[in-house]
C-alpha cells in the first residue's frame, strides 16, 4: 500500500529510504549524496512495483512485480539534510505538485534474509503521475526489477 507524504511532515517520522537507481552503492549518486550521511545500508525489495528504464536513471511505478534496491538509514543528525538533498535530486517539489518528476511516498519494503519475512516502512520515490502514464504506454520495462549500469550485479 502506498501512503503519500503526510503534508511534508517527514521530520517527525524519520523513515529510512528505499533506493533503486543511481543512489545504489557503486552508482555515481551514492557517493555524491550519501557518503557520510547514512548509518546503515542493506539489500531490500519493493513489492508491488515495476521498474522502467529512464534517461540515465530508472523509474519505479505501482504494478505486479518487485524492484530490488537498498534500504538506507540516515546517520544521526543529518536526516533533514538528506531528505532535502534527495527531494531535490528526485525533483520532488511537494505532494501532487504538477512539476514533480517523482512522488515521495511511504511503502512497506521487504528485508530479505531476515528469516521472518520482515518488512519496514520507508520513503520511496515513485514516478509522478504524468511520467507513470508515459511509461505504461511506451516505456521500456526492466523485467527483473534490478537496475544495473555496466557494473556486475550484487548477487
Amino acid at each position: 500500500m502506498t501512503t503519500p507524504d503526510p503534508g511534508g511532515g517527514a521530520a517527525d517520522a524519520e523513515l529510512p529510504f528505499f533506493v533503486y537507481g543511481t543512489l545504489l552503492p557503486g552508482e555515481p549518486n551514492h557517493d555524491l549524496f550519501l557518503r557520510g550521511r547514512t548509518a546503515g545500508e542493506r539489500p531490500a525489495v519493493l513489492p508491488r512495483a515495476l521498474l522502467y528504464d529512464g534517461p540515465g536513471y530508472p523509474y519505479a511505478i505501482e504494478g505486479h512485480g518487485r524492484v530490488h534496491g537498498t534500504l538506507l538509514v540516515a546517520a544521526p543528525g543529518v536526516y533533514g539534510e538528506l531528505l532535502g538533498l534527495l527531494d531535490h535530486l528526485e525533483e520532488f517539489l511537494g505532494p501532487g505538485h504538477p512539476r514533480n518528476l517523482y512522488e515521495r511516498v511511504v511503502r512497506e519494503v521487504e528485508l530479505p534474509g531476515t528469516g521472518d519475512g520482515g518488512s519496514v516502512r520507508a520513503w520511496v520515490y515513485l514516478a509522478a503521475t504524468a511520467v507513470t502514464r508515459s511509461l505504461r504506454t511506451g516505456g521500456v520495462r526492466i523485467p527483473e526489477g534490478r537496475w544495473v549500469t555496466g557494473r556486475a550485479p550484487d548477487d
